[in-house]
């Protein structure tokens, strides 16, 4: 018999005053009430209690065993609703890898107000400009952009595309004139993302689309040192808006061609189908969603 059921059989059996009234409570029939307590007593080698056909009577050792059948009771009643609600709560660190701009401009400011909402759960963010394999374990969670790999197995989850911003700072129109259209970008030095000798631009403005070839003295691999060249005056940057539209409105940088749209990347928060049964990872993808989630974005091509 299980051990804990004969406890609270016999817990009730004191408390009730009789096996016919401990039967009545547990569902179950008064021989089996009895053979609980029985039980017990077999398995502690005393007995807990003076049967007879009209009253029963609790033994001294069977007073104290009642008392301590009732403590071990109650902490395994705490213990199983403290383990109810961290199933239901989210709670523990959280892994979370996302690319660079988006980690530092985006996510990271926005993490005050996840913890406060979810104050049982600390946050590991792996802010770097590479694609963390997921199936490794070391992160629970990804913020990519760009177009997914179709066969990742992954669930991805749309968020508001990425925009982009062309902008140069102050002195380097004054040195160099401010281009009128995007092909007098030809001539001007723009800020490259990477090693790449040539990278084209698109510009579309209605239904006038234009590719611009577009060089320069500088190329980084990286957007925040991008940014600062163009601080610098060094030629002319093409990056997230998230990343220079505080410098726009500081006057620290000026936009070019603002009644044209340029280019936004898709973004999605990605994760492993099974790990969404884990609390303080919902918690995070619907945080996630809510702050840069875009209801124009496309259908998520999975769903969990």
């Amino acid at each position: 018999m299980d051990l804990l059921d004969s406890m609270k059989v016999y817990v009730l059996t004191v408390e009730k005053g009789s096996l016919s009234a401990a039967a009545d409570a547990c569902g179950m029939s008064a021989t089996m009430a009895g053979n609980h307590v029985r039980a017990l007593e077999e398995r502690l080698g005393m007995q807990l209690m003076h049967r007879t056909t009209r009253r029963q009577h609790v033994t001294a050792f069977g007073e104290d065993y009642y008392a301590r059948c009732k403590e071990i009771l109650r902490l395994v009643a705490e213990t199983d609703a403290q383990a109810s609600a961290m199933r239901l709560a989210p709670a523990g660190t959280l892994r979370v890898s996302a690319p660079v701009t988006f980690g530092v401009e985006a996510l990271a400011p926005a993490l005050p107000d996840y913890l406060a909402r979810y104050p049982e759960v600390d946050v590991e963010l792996d802010i770097a400009d590479r694609i963390v394999d997921l199936m490794d374990g070391g992160c629970e969670a990804a913020i990519r952009i760009g177009q997914l790999a179709p066969d990742s197995g992954l669930v991805a989850r749309p968020l508001a595309p990425y925009r982009l911003m062309l902008c140069a700072s102050p002195d380097y129109l004054a040195r160099r004139g401010m281009p009128q259209t995007p092909s007098d970008l030809a001539h001007h030095d723009c800020l490259s993302f990477g090693a790449a000798n040539i990278n084209q631009w698109r510009f579309q403005r209605d239904d006038d689309v234009c590719q611009v070839p577009v060089q320069g003295r500088v190329k980084i691999n990286n957007g925040q040192a991008l940014r600062t060249a163009a601080l610098q005056g060094l030629g002319v940057v093409l990056q997230p808006t998230i990343l220079l539209e505080a410098d726009v409105r500081a006057g620290r940088l000026v936009q070019l061609f603002p009644d044209f749209e340029l280019p936004g990347r898709p973004v999605h928060v990605v994760y492993l189908p099974h790990r969404y049964r884990s609390p303080k990872l919902r918690s995070f993808i619907d945080f996630v969603i809510e702050r840069f989630g875009d209801a124009a974005s496309t259908l998520s091509t999975r769903t969990p």
